[in-house]
């Protein structure tokens, strides 16, 4: 797609984070990554906004025997479907996943896919969003590797702006005096990660905070001024002892509808990719066993009724503790 001039969308507080985020959008993906991008945004047409690209694959750098994620920004789901029904779908649990995979100069290049509308990407990244799962994600780095326009390019840097300082104001709310970026960021993590069915072990947020610290680092002082918070001084001073249970009792509640939002969330989205994601179950086993050790035998059955075996299939590692 091309890029084309245009004025630029208002700036996230002072506009330091949001030049933050284009800033960091400067760096160099593989070349396979951005082809993989660029074709996933040629199924959709004139309807993408604009394709990020996230998740572990970006964290480490490794791509071979991995899966690309993306999501995949469209200016409407009606524009994004020839057919009613994902459109209907995508708009009721947002978002829709998709399998994808071609050849790259000899090598396999495998994707995950997530389309989600720009007005619902806008909201979800907002401090009013009850669900953490893309405010949780793109707080982390991305890289937009298709835009449509400029407009495009600036209104989703923006948004991602946003979901840093609804990540951390979010957890300053629960733990206000948490400051200090390596307090912030790994209780934010372990906190959103609750949030959610997941099937990695404890010490997650610890792991991911480490992969990209210096990054953390550098721009949690930027996102503290956004929220009004200088630099280095903490809201309140942390508690010597256990806090009591109606400390910060509004955090608290909010958060624990978080997870309990998140969690039903998390296994109607697990069901409905069951329809859409090619291979979808194979898929959930394999990466079950990859991030809790538990291994799951998929039987013919299961990919014939993928709805049926993914609520089946829930149950049974739930009860094997492959989900927290």
């Amino acid at each position: 797609m091309t890029q084309k001039k245009s004025k630029k969308s208002k700036k996230s507080g002072d506009g330091r984070l949001q030049d933050f985020v284009l800033n960091e959008w400067n760096r160099d993906v593989p070349a396979a990554v951005v082809t993989a991008a660029a074709d996933i945004a040629g199924l959709y047409g004139d309807s993408v906004q604009g394709v990020l690209f996230y998740g572990s694959c970006l964290r480490t750098g490794e791509i071979e025997d991995k899966i690309l994620d993306f999501y995949v920004i469209v200016d409407s789901y009606a524009a994004a479907y020839s057919k009613r029904w994902l459109a209907v779908a995508n708009q009721l649990i947002p978002p829709n996943v998709f399998y994808h995979e071609m050849d790259v100069d000899g090598i396999t290049v495998r994707s995950k896919y997530a389309i989600v509308s720009v007005r619902d990407f806008g909201f979800r990244v907002n401090r009013t969003c009850l669900n953490v799962s893309i405010w949780a994600r793109f707080c982390q780095p991305c890289m937009l590797l298709v835009a449509k326009d400029e407009a495009a390019k600036n209104t989703l840097a923006g948004y991602v702006a946003t979901s840093i300082e609804t990540m951390l104001g979010n957890l300053l709310d629960l733990k206000p005096w948490a400051t200090a970026p390596r307090d912030l960021w790994v209780a934010a993590f372990e906190e959103t990660y609750a949030a959610e069915l997941r099937s990695e072990r404890g010490g997650k947020g610890l792991e991911i905070y480490l992969l990209d610290q210096t990054r953390y680092d550098d721009v949690t002082p930027i996102a503290l001024a956004a929220l009004g918070i200088a630099s280095g001084n903490a809201a309140m001073a942390a508690p010597v002892t256990q806090p009591a249970r109606t400390d910060n009792f509004q955090a608290k509640l909010t958060w624990f509808y978080r997870r309990m939002n998140g969690k039903i969330v998390s296994f109607l989205r697990l069901v409905k990719a069951s329809m859409t994601f090619t291979g979808g179950i194979d898929y959930l086993a394999w990466k079950i066993r990859r991030h809790s050790g538990v291994e799951v035998e998929i039987k013919p059955w299961m990919r014939k009724h993928p709805i049926v075996a993914g609520v089946a299939l829930f149950w049974h590692v739930r009860r094997k503790g492959a989900f927290r």
